[in-house]
């Protein structure tokens, strides 16, 4: 037996392309990061009847929500979305194709109220009826710009207490079927972006400008900028090139960015870095990687300076009142020579080709 209900569909637009044209390891975790948002906004009870690849088909059987109750739901599922969007964006220091495009993701939202029935196959509950249809062709409409929030007319009639949002700029459309038209009415999200700021790191997590810095090495690699840069960011095989470095572990997220956390494991112990800096400017290139009791740190920096050759310089800071005569005489020598093993390894790792 049919029950009544409300049908809501988020749909990342730009999917297609996403993982058509991207490497498949970033763009799959950032997908599921997205979808993963998507599921953590949902605030007024939605079920969720199954992942659909780029959507989310949700359910609540019931009485309709009111238009003020869904048009919130919308606000939110959306900005929290964009927020990380925003975010990803900040703090992106991977350069590769999925890393630089997830900034043209956005989201499109259709809602629908009708008639629908569960069944359940193992552990999911799946939905059946006309409704379900008619809430899947809406997907594809003739909407130019994929960034909306759409409501069929049987919904846009449900009566609300309060005025609703200023930024719902409603507009008519109709979707033709093989049963007949669908009429339905949609505003445009496109507006709450601005309102939207990135989720960054709130602590300072460099050593600042009172910072003194021991040793500095230079080396030209041969080796394309970008593919040098991937090799930097990838913490797993960090080891095979840092002089010192016997392995990363605890590394809280497999992208690196800004604020990054790791373990770097080393013959004296363990220390907590985060990665704590960065600009990208043209084909020059700087992050920082700072330690968490702010003591020391690392400088990478990479210039792309002809086609398969890449300057690397690495400067090594502590904090200005730790440095003294003895700590120079002592540490100096020690830390350029790790700095530069550290380039020579490099050099092999990119020679021999095996990443």
């Amino acid at each position: 037996m049919a029950d009544n209900g409300l049908l809501f569909i988020p749909d990342i637009s730009g999917f297609t392309k996403f993982v058509n044209e991207t490497e498949i390891e970033h763009s799959r975790i950032i997908i599921e990061e997205l979808l993963e948002n998507i599921i953590n906004s949902n605030k007024i009870g939605l079920n969720i009847s199954e992942v659909e690849g780029d959507a989310i088909l949700f359910y609540r059987f019931g009485d309709s929500p009111s238009m003020e109750e869904i048009s919130n739901q919308v606000e939110k599922m959306f900005c929290n979305f964009q927020k990380q969007i925003k975010t990803y964006e900040e703090s992106r220091m991977c350069v590769c194709a999925a890393c630089r495009s997830a900034v043209n993701l956005s989201l499109k939202i259709i809602t629908h109220y009708g008639e629908f029935s569960s069944y359940s196959v193992k552990e999911f509950n799946k939905l059946i009826g006309k409704d379900v249809i008619v809430a899947h062709q809406l997907l594809k409409n003739d909407i130019d710009l994929h960034e909306y929030w759409l409501v069929t007319n049987n919904l846009f009639n449900v009566k609300s207490n309060m005025p609703l949002a200023e930024w719902l700029k409603w507009q008519q459309g109709n979707k033709v079927t093989e049963n007949g038209s669908i009429g339905f009415n949609y505003s445009m999200l496109t507006p709450l972006k601005e309102k939207v700021q990135p989720d960054l790191p709130n602590d300072d997590l460099t050593l600042g400008n009172n910072k003194i810095e021991i040793a500095s090495v230079t080396q030209t690699i041969n080796a394309d900028f970008i593919k040098v840069l991937s090799i930097m960011g990838n913490l797993s095989i960090r080891h095979t090139w840092q002089a010192g470095v016997k392995s990363i572990k605890n590394v809280n997220h497999p992208i690196y960015h800004l604020g990054i956390r790791f373990t770097a494991v080393t013959n004296k112990g363990t220390t907590v870095f985060y990665s704590s800096s960065f600009t990208d400017q043209n084909n020059r290139f700087c992050m920082s990687e700072t330690d968490a009791n702010k003591t020391q740190s690392l400088y990478i920096t990479l210039e792309s300076i002809a086609d398969n050759k890449t300057c690397v310089t690495l400067d090594f800071y502590i904090p200005r009142k730790l440095f003294s005569n003895l700590y120079s005489l002592f540490i100096k020598k020690k830390v350029e020579k790790n700095l530069q093993q550290s380039l020579i390894n490099l050099q092999q790792l990119l020679s021999e080709n095996v990443v």
